[in-house]
C-alpha cells in the first residue's frame, strides 16, 4: 500500500475559472492562456488585486472539480492506496472551513482524518505528493509529481502529470515496475 498525498487547489479543485472570471470582472477582458503561461493570473498587469479574493470566506466553497479527479482518487483507493489531501490552507484562514466542506462534498469516501491543513508540506510523510507547485515538491522527502497548471508549464524538475488519466497511468507503471522487482 502506498501513501499518496494530494494537493487540493489546481490538482482536484479548479481555481482557474474563478480567477479568470474575477479578472474579467475587474479589468473588462479575459486573459488568454498564452498571457499567463508560466505565471499566476495575479502576476499579470491588472491582476494585482486577485489574490485578495483568496482571503474572503466562500472563495473556495464552490470551486469546480478538475476533470477526472473523483474517479482518479477512487481508483487509487480501490487499488489499496492510502490517500491524504494536503493543502496549505492557513495562509488564507477563511479557506479552512470552505476547503473542509468541499472535500467532504466531493470525496465522501475519504475520512476527515485524511485532510491535512498545513503551511509547510515538507512535514508530510508520504510516498508520493501530487502538487501543482514545484516549491512544495522540492522540500518533500518522497517522490513528487508535478500536476500541470498554466503557472508551472516552464518547470522541468519533476515528473509531470498533465491530468488524472496520466496520474493513474503513472501509478500503474509504478505498480508494474515494483511487481517486476519482487
Amino acid at each position: 500500500m502506498k501513501r499518496i498525498a494530494v494537493d487540493m487547489d489546481e490538482v482536484v479543485a479548479d481555481v482557474l475559472p474563478k480567477f479568470l472570471t474575477l479578472f474579467e470582472t475587474i479589468n473588462g477582458h479575459r486573459p488568454v492562456e498564452k498571457d499567463y503561461r508560466g505565471r499566476k493570473l495575479y502576476q499579470l498587469p491588472g491582476g494585482e488585486n486577485l489574490r485578495e479574493a483568496l482571503y474572503h470566506k466562500g472563495f473556495f466553497a464552490d470551486l469546480p472539480l478538475i476533470p477526472g479527479a473523483q474517479e482518479g482518487i477512487q481508483t487509487l483507493l480501490d487499488q489499496g492506496n492510502e490517500i491524504f489531501f494536503v493543502t496549505a490552507a492557513q495562509e488564507f484562514r477563511n479557506s479552512l472551513e470552505d476547503k473542509y466542506d468541499w472535500l467532504l462534498q466531493y470525496f465522501p469516501s475519504i475520512s476527515w482524518r485524511n485532510f491535512v491543513f498545513c503551511g509547510d508540506k515538507s512535514i508530510i510523510s508520504a510516498d508520493y505528493l501530487i502538487d501543482d507547485h514545484a516549491f512544495n515538491l522540492r522540500t518533500f522527502s518522497g517522490k513528487g509529481l508535478l500536476f500541470t497548471a498554466p503557472h508551472n508549464l516552464n518547470e522541468t524538475e519533476f515528473t509531470r502529470v498533465n491530468d488524472w488519466p496520466e496520474v493513474l497511468a503513472f501509478f500503474e507503471q509504478e505498480n508494474q515496475a515494483n511487481g517486476a522487482n519482487r
